[in-house]
């Protein structure tokens, strides 16, 4: 099952994407030129590039370590290497159906539920606060970035307007999503809403009663979920850490990369590029992973910070290369074997009963 719904995914994704990467190839034709970018990307510095690779999977393993760390604290046992494998899948659902962090998120709650036998509600508890902890990381840099950008640089008012959106959409997700996790009532009644208007457009057809007391169950296990991590917020030291840590991975990538190419920027271009790439990924354009949308964009940004058109579409496209492209293969290819070791046990188990 798992492998068949991974098959229709990329079935459906391939076009999306073609579509996009069509976008960036036109917006490099007219706008950077061909030759510029393979003139840059002949001069990569092998080591460099090889230490951004490095600094991308390191950077996977502290978020995955974050995660972890909130999970042993919810008491919710799984294995390093299987939490580290639903990052990673989770990553893949995002970045192939248009809908980024919901579905990735949603895939991590189904997986580590299923895994664990955890009640869903806890599982979401685990995967919310590890959400928050990396937006308050992310807002953090945000605010380091824009503050360094402002005093070092004359900044081009678009990225400027670009900074403030950021922070205040960032604040605003950020506000919301603690006050839905600590206030129980808040949640029910969003509960109630959806139930009302699932029930007014199925007109009786449905029979939603064993959904709603699941509903309600997962909501109060999430809630419980919430309530023993708040109780004990210096627990939450070492995740927020470790998401800390993942962050300056990340930032240290983009770095790599652009050093790859011969070319070196302060802190704070990095900072700003990364956060703002990060938040128009984030927004559900109908591009899986906002392939073509996100590269034009981040050309874009490195152009207008000082960066020459050619080593900023060189820069994207090596940048990309890891924190898309390879994601999306490692995640094919981790669906894969756990697709062929769940039919594998299936098989082993079957064998049993029969010889039974």
């Amino acid at each position: 099952m798992l492998t068949l719904k991974k098959n229709i995914l990329i079935k459906r994704g391939i076009p999306f994407l073609l579509f996009g990467l069509t976008i960036f190839v036109i917006y490099l034709y007219f706008f950077v030129g061909i030759a510029k970018i393979i003139e840059a990307v002949k001069k990569v510095d092998p080591l460099y590039y090889s230490l951004a690779f490095l600094a991308f999977l390191m950077g996977t393993a502290f978020y995955s370590l974050a995660w972890q760390r909130i999970l042993e604290l919810l008491q919710i046992k799984s294995a390093f290497r299987k939490t580290f494998s639903f990052i990673w899948i989770g990553s893949f659902v995002d970045l192939v159906i248009p809908a980024e962090s919901f579905s990735g998120e949603l895939s991590k709650i189904y997986l580590m539920s299923k895994n664990s036998g955890e009640d869903m509600g806890k599982v979401a508890a685990s995967v919310v606060s590890h959400r928050i902890l990396t937006m308050t990381t992310m807002l953090a840099g945000i605010i380091t970035g824009s503050t360094l950008l402002l005093f070092q640089y004359k900044t081009p008012p678009l990225v400027v307007n670009l900074m403030l959106f950021v922070a205040a959409s960032t604040i605003v997700a950020l506000s919301l999503m603690c006050y839905l996790s600590l206030k129980p009532q808040a949640t029910m009644k969003i509960a109630a809403l959806i139930m009302r208007f699932l029930s007014f457009i199925s007109r009786g057809r449905w029979e939603l009663t064993h959904f709603k007391l699941e509903l309600e169950k997962a909501l109060t296990t999430f809630h419980q979920g919430m309530r023993i991590l708040t109780e004990r917020p210096k627990k939450l030291l070492a995740p927020l850490l470790f998401s800390a840590i993942a962050f300056l991975l990340d930032l240290s990538l983009f770095s790599l990369v652009l050093s790859s190419l011969d070319f070196s920027v302060s802190l704070s271009v990095i900072l700003i590029v990364y956060t703002i790439v990060n938040a128009i990924q984030t927004i559900p354009l109908g591009i899986p992973g906002e392939v073509g949308i996100t590269d034009v964009a981040m050309t874009s940004l490195y152009y207008l910070l000082g960066i020459p058109a050619g080593i900023s579409a060189a820069a994207t496209l090596l940048t990309r290369a890891l924190t898309v492209w390879l994601r999306i293969f490692g995640g094919y290819l981790i669906i894969q074997w756990m697709g062929i070791t769940i039919l594998r046990h299936h098989n082993a188990h079957a064998e049993r009963k029969s010889n039974h």
